[in-house]
């Protein structure tokens, strides 16, 4: 709100708003847009350094250019606001909302897309508030925060007769999402419907620098095989390990790939686990994958992932970019996959996303689109050390539940496993280092939500008003009067 407060150019004087320039406005909100993801995304310098091999220096300056990256967004948004603000008085204030949701849509897909931390996210705890993502997904959340903020901006800067006007329309708009939102929270149907299951999740906690060490293989997979037979033994009916769980390719190593599946077999049970694969050919192609083996051992399907990390398992651009050829150096290079892919269990279909690509909310409605009746989640977060980046993610994630109407499970190597309900209730979540098992129970639910159905028409919608409002904007005078 600060930051909108002084977009408009409010001097104290109530009702005179006589707004700041576009420069202007590019330049604070690239400010504020700095010192936002400098606070949020601080890990990605100690993340390239330790296992990208840069020296820190450099890994710092990689770590500042996506911070500008991500703060430009803001820098643009916060322009177009103070155009619509100096063009269209008071009304440009409220549509500032638009304008963010539409940059923050172009975000998720721009240059490959990074959709971490959208601003809807901040609501994922309100429960009552964040069960709008049933019905707009993160971007009608994210129009939500937006407009609030707006409107106790307005508050604040406006003439009594529009300070009293825009409190009462924005504690309306809390009000009314809040009760909608606890009524669906009671109704809690899609906890009752279904058929259930048990499942386990396997936290092995394997430190980064541990995972591929050959003398440490072994090991690995022994505590990955007496944990998951601990996890049967309390009733698991399927199985999850992380992403890279596996200390060897798995279709690339007999004697790991036989310990895997005589594992499934001697059980009976169901198993879902990371793997990177390789596809033999000219040239060959490396995908990050998850594998499912059936009850019999056999493998079910296989998910590669689609959406890959930036500057960890490809680097963008780069003959550009020289000056990180160190990291260029130790990236591998994968390719991404082309196909959601569905994995059968008992008679029933669920859907994997392998680690930051459960950000992605369009990945997870193809896959209920396609008969997902469980979202499931592997990852490997050790790469992030002990920063906020694990919580970060788990809270992405904890959204998707609420978007698609699914219970989501996760599976992740150093944490955080758990499991949420397909309202955002968190029935269990591990510590992050912990070395332990969770078994809980959920089901199979059929039900779509009406984001499921309808996808991003909200973002869609947005980006219509702030171009429509643009077009206003051009058609009319500066303004610098009060905006009474």
């Amino acid at each position: 709100m600060p930051w909108l407060v002084a977009l408009t150019g409010w001097r104290g004087r109530p009702g005179h708003l006589p707004g700041v320039s576009v420069r202007r406005g590019f330049l604070l909100s690239l400010l504020a847009g700095s010192v936002f993801y400098l606070g949020t995304m601080y890990w990605t310098a100690n993340t390239v350094s330790t296992f990208g091999g840069l020296p820190l220096p450099l890994a710092a300056g990689a770590a500042l250019l996506l911070v500008f990256y991500l703060a430009a967004y803001l820098a643009l948004t916060g322009a177009i606001a103070a155009f619509l603000i100096r063009r269209l008085g008071w009304i440009g204030v409220p549509l500032f909302a638009a304008v963010w949701v539409s940059f923050e849509y172009a975000r998720s897909f721009m240059i490959g897309g990074f959709p971490w931390i959208p601003l809807g996210n901040t609501m994922v705890t309100v429960l009552p508030i964040a069960q709008a993502a049933s019905i707009g997904g993160i971007y009608l959340l994210s129009l939500f925060v937006g407009l609030v903020n707006a409107g106790f901006a307005l508050v604040v800067v406006s003439a009594p007769r529009r300070q009293m006007q825009a409190l009462v329309a924005t504690v309306l708009l809390i009000g009314v999402t809040a009760l909608w939102g606890g009524l669906r929270l009671a109704d809690n149907r899609l906890t009752q419907a279904g058929t259930p299951v048990k499942v386990g999740l396997i936290q092995a906690n394997i430190q980064q620098v541990d995972k591929w060490n050959r003398a440490k293989a072994g090991e690995i997979v022994d505590r990955y095989t007496t944990m998951t037979r601990q996890a049967i033994a309390a009733g698991a009916e399927v199985v999850l390990w992380p992403e890279s769980a596996t200390p060897f390719l798995f279709n690339e190593d007999p004697t790991g790939e036989v310990i895997v599946r005589n594992l499934v077999r001697s059980t009976g049970v169901p198993l879902l686990f990371g793997s990177d694969e390789i596809e033999r050919g000219t040239p060959n192609r490396f995908y990050n994958s998850a594998f499912m083996l059936d009850p019999a051992g056999s493998t079910a399907a296989v998910y590669r992932k689609m959406h890959l990390v930036p500057f960890g398992e490809y680097v963008p651009y780069k003959d550009l970019l020289f000056f990180v050829k160190p990291l260029v150096e130790a990236v591998s290079d994968f390719s991404p996959g082309t196909l959601v892919t569905m994995l059968p269990i008992n008679g029933h279909m669920m859907s994997t996303a392998i680690c930051y690509e459960v950000t992605y909310p369009g990945l997870m409605r193809e896959a209920v689109r396609q008969g997902s009746e469980l979202l499931t989640t592997i990852t490997n977060d050790a790469w992030y050390g002990e920063s906020s980046a694990p919580f970060q993610h788990f809270e992405m994630a904890m959204l998707r539940s609420i978007e698609q109407g699914r219970y989501l499970i996760r599976a992740a190597n150093t944490g955080i496993t758990g499991i949420v309900d397909p309202y955002g209730r968190v029935l269990t979540r591990t510590d992050l280092g912990e070395t332990t098992t969770v078994v809980g129970e959920v089901r199979f639910v059929t039900e779509r939500t009406v984001y499921a159905t309808m996808g991003d028409r909200a973002a869609h919608a947005a980006i219509v008003l702030a171009i429509l409002a643009l077009l206003a904007a051009f058609r009319s005078p500066w303004r610098s009067s009060s905006m009474n």
